[in-house]
């Protein structure tokens, strides 16, 4: 246990501040200040854990993160322990620390009476002091098993997988579609929340364990599926969930209406100094997102960045509460209302608005939207309270409503992977398709979900793949492909 008493003796949960937004607004850097050894604060609130004698914090968090273990290493100033024990779980704390939404947090035995600890900024401070003080370096297998996989897709998961994988001796290569490695992290995610520094290093350490990245090669289309069979002893399927879903309105073709991560992959492409022709931006517009989640956040902050004119952001449901309620009781991840950097940055939140229809120019342009409020109907349905409506102007409008599942044409006609009736890729508990020597981890066979999740789905995927293999594994596998998020 780190402090006995520090729960006690600090009560309340503090993190480090961000930048002014003035400041912020004008640059693509990381929202927040210097996340390293000199918060002063950082060891009072780690010393506030618990240490409780059933860390629900570990059932919170898919990938069992042993948190009471590093809180405590942190408390003591001894670091690199403190990144022994994250690595033990979590091969990537840099990007959960950053970009996941803290379900361990949550379900903290603290918070049923106080504001729970800050695991989520003490993890990343792990992770920034110890790649500062040079602490993670590549851990080279000691043999090489003969055996050869590939791994489609470099998102999380697919990273995730690909690690463990080399570190147990097997060869692994990496096809990503997309000109750099990194996935969503790459091209979703915008450098304010997740600067691609953080994701470089990473890799650096990937290759120089044995990883080979093959970027810019499209599996399906540049490479067949059967000659990836013919070339690999095994297949991780780690493509995500990238199929968004439509809203089917009158007007959905105008020009202007654009799913939210055609604009963000083109963001963040300009950030990293890439040419992109016809770039769609927010400049000078008036700018409506729909849909609440992270992803409308991401492109609020982003529509902002490239100086907007107004940004507002459309949910159809209610505002969720700030407060826990009833019937979303301690350890369950609750729906509560957020305020994220994006949103104390700018910009107007609509709740209750259901889009009718997107109303264009005389060029084929949107110029503004048809808005009703959202009624519940008693078989949980929402539609358009008929008399409500309303028209708000509109320039550019994102659609951010979410993914239905994963690309899957060239999978079923090329090898016959077989899906789910959701649309996702069909797997055992052991990650397996119905494709023998072909294994499914993350979004793609799991559907939209969190990184931590794709993590954990990465983790244990490779278990099954180095079981196929090998005959049997060493390597630690945190959940099956049948589990479900502790959430009512």
């Amino acid at each position: 246990m780190a402090d006995p008493r520090g729960f006690l003796k600090v009560r309340d949960r503090e993190l480090p501040p961000n930048r002014p937004v003035e400041v912020r607004l004008r640059d693509w850097k990381d929202v927040h200040e210097n996340l390293q050894d000199g918060q002063p604060y950082l060891k009072e609130q780690a010393g506030r854990c618990m240490d409780c004698g059933i860390p629900f914090c570990h059932n919170g968090c898919p990938l069992g993160n042993l948190i009471p273990e590093w809180n405590d290493l942190v408390w003591r100033g001894q670091w690199s322990d403190a990144i022994d024990r994250l690595h033990a779980t979590n091969n990537f704390p840099e990007f959960t620390g950053r970009i996941c939404p803290a379900p361990c947090e949550s379900s903290c035995v603290l918070g049923i009476n106080q504001p729970a600890v800050t695991i989520k900024n003490v993890e990343v401070s792990i992770i920034d002091e110890a790649f500062e003080r040079g602490y993670v370096t590549p851990q080279v297998p000691q043999r090489l098993t003969g055996h050869t996989v590939a791994v489609v897709g470099s998102g999380p998961a697919g990273l995730a997988a690909a690690q463990q994988l080399t570190r147990a001796g097997h060869t692994v290569a990496v096809y990503e579609r997309d000109d750099a490695i990194g996935g969503l992290l790459r091209y979703g995610v915008p450098d304010f929340k997740l600067e691609k520094v953080h994701i470089d290093r990473r890799l650096a350490q990937m290759e120089g364990e044995g990883t080979r990245f093959r970027p810019g090669v499209e599996v399906g289309r540049d490479v067949t599926w059967p000659q990836l069979q013919a070339r690999y002893d095994a297949i991780v399927i780690a493509t995500g969930a990238t199929v968004p879903r439509e809203l089917r309105v009158p007007g959905k073709e105008l020009g202007g209406v654009h799913v939210a991560m055609e604009f963000l992959h083109q963001a963040n492409a300009v950030a990293a100094g890439k040419p992109v022709a016809d770039q769609i931006t927010a400049t000078g517009k008036h700018v409506i997102i729909i849909g609440g989640g992270d992803t409308g956040s991401d492109c609020l902050g982003t529509a902002l960045r490239q100086g907007a004119a107004s940004v507002t952001t459309l949910a159809i449901g209610k505002r969720p509460p700030q407060e826990r309620p009833e019937h979303q009781p301690w350890p369950t991840d609750p729906i509560l209302f957020e305020v994220s950097s994006s949103h104390a940055e700018g910009g107007d939140r609509d709740y209750l608005a259901s889009t009718v229809e997107f109303v264009g120019d005389e060029s084929g342009t949107v110029r503004a939207l048809t808005l009703a409020t959202t009624e519940y109907l008693s078989d949980g349905r929402r539609v358009p309270t008929p008399g409500t409506e309303r028209e708000i102007p509109a320039d550019l409008v994102l659609v951010a409503m979410g993914f239905t599942g994963p690309e899957v044409d060239p999978l079923t006609e090329q090898i016959g992977i077989e899906l789910t009736s959701r649309g996702l890729v069909a797997r055992t508990d052991d990650y397996a398709t119905t494709v023998p020597g072909v294994f499914v981890a993350g979004d793609a066979g799991r559907g939209q979900s969190l990184i931590v999740w794709a993590i954990a789905e990465g983790r244990a995927a490779a278990a099954a793949v180095d079981t196929y293999l090998s005959g049997s594994t060493e390597l630690p596998a945190p959940v099956t492909a049948s589990t479900v998020a502790l959430r009512p």
